[in-house]
């Protein structure tokens, strides 16, 4: 595995740019670059400052570099018997666990095992002045205090390049299985929140083209007691990878098309008449192929209890993101203000204003 440490090059880098104001562009693996908004800046790469720092597989936490790859994380935690458990999706070979945070994505289990907001257990970054700090700890007991570590899921890199994460992880379960029943997408929805409500072992709950599909985790006496109680056909192929880094037919097919992530109650009906629509997360993420405004898109999310993001390349260099409250905004632009009070770091790329 690669080890490389730069951190003394970026806080150089940063401390330069905050010193003649110069904007600048946090890089990684790219996997992600589709969003956000295009903005200007010279490039730091953070790619390069790659390693596992330290991992501690009886106390279940990892410390890695933020430029390292889920796939190498992956493979070393494998190694153990161990995974991340919001289950980070690899849009390309390319990933990081930096950039992962930074946009706060997570895959199938999210609802029942966290996100990656919720894995981590502090951070190492520097903000827009060039100093080096540290927030939260690097075990479990450690955390304490205001949580300045999880402000950086979805930050989008404005507030900080970060160098080093710390991340709980958690045991591979003992089996996997996946049933499939055929229903329609509001059948789903209503099943899917009826089987939120029992005592089963369900790690992924996702619908598409007519099929519901449940995966069961745990062990295999949970498991095989939960398909008994469940019934269905059981499904051999690996669903939920092509769903966590989008390469279903779903995602790659329709590329000319906007594609449009919205997080919604499981219970609401948004969206259910779309011609291309997949459902994950029980019902409570949803994604439509649809040639549509951010705004018809916020408005919808809106009224079904949440909020809708443009989840393809955007050329046009609109807003991306549902905007928030005033009272969000203002504290957006005080937390910037704070971490970043030249406003270097990521000019312009979470919103236009930031």
């Amino acid at each position: 595995m690669r080890e490389n440490d730069i951190s003394a090059e970026l806080v150089a880098r940063v401390s330069e740019a905050f010193a003649t104001r110069t904007p600048i562009r946090i890089t990684g693996g790219g996997s992600k670059s589709f969003l956000g908004c295009r903005f200007e800046g010279e490039a730091v790469d953070v790619g390069s400052h790659c390693g596992i720092v330290e991992y501690e597989p009886n106390e279940l936490v990892v410390t890695a570099r933020a430029g390292t790859r889920l796939e190498t994380i992956e493979s070393i935690l494998g190694e153990h018997g161990q995974a991340l458990g919001f289950e980070p999706p690899q849009y390309s070979p390319a990933a990081t666990i930096g950039g992962t945070l930074a946009c706060n994505v997570s895959g199938p289990a999210r609802p029942w095992r966290g996100s990656v907001r919720d894995a981590v257990l502090g951070v190492r970054l520097i903000n827009g002045r060039g100093e080096h700090m540290r927030f939260g700890g690097r075990v479990i007991k450690n955390v304490a205090g205001f949580d300045v570590s999880r402000l950086q899921a979805g930050a989008f890199g404005c507030l900080g390049v970060m160098t080093d994460i710390s991340l709980k992880v958690l045991p591979k379960p003992e089996r996997n299985l996946t049933v499939v029943h055929e229903l329609d997408a509001q059948a789903a929805v209503r099943r899917m929140n009826e089987i939120a409500g029992r005592a089963v072992p369900v790690s992924g709950a996702a619908w598409l083209a007519g099929r519901q599909y449940i995966r069961l985790s745990g062990t295999d006496h949970a498991v095989e007691a939960a398909r008994r109680a469940l019934g269905g056909e059981q499904l051999e192929a690996d669903l939920w990878t092509a769903i966590r880094d989008h390469t279903d037919d779903f995602f790659i097919g329709a590329r000319a098309t906007a594609l449009w992530r919205l997080s919604v109650d499981s219970t609401s009906q948004a969206m259910l008449e779309a011609q291309r629509l997949l459902l994950a997360w029980g019902g409570g993420l949803r994604y439509v192929h649809a040639e549509a405004s951010l705004g018809d898109m916020s408005r919808v999310a809106a009224a079904a209890g949440g909020f809708a993001m443009r989840y393809s390349h955007n050329d046009e260099n609109r807003a991306f993101m549902q905007q928030p409250s005033p009272t969000l905004r203002q504290l957006h632009e005080r937390l910037k203000k704070a971490f970043d009070p030249a406003g270097i770091l990521n000019r312009g790329r979470l919103y236009d204003w930031l």
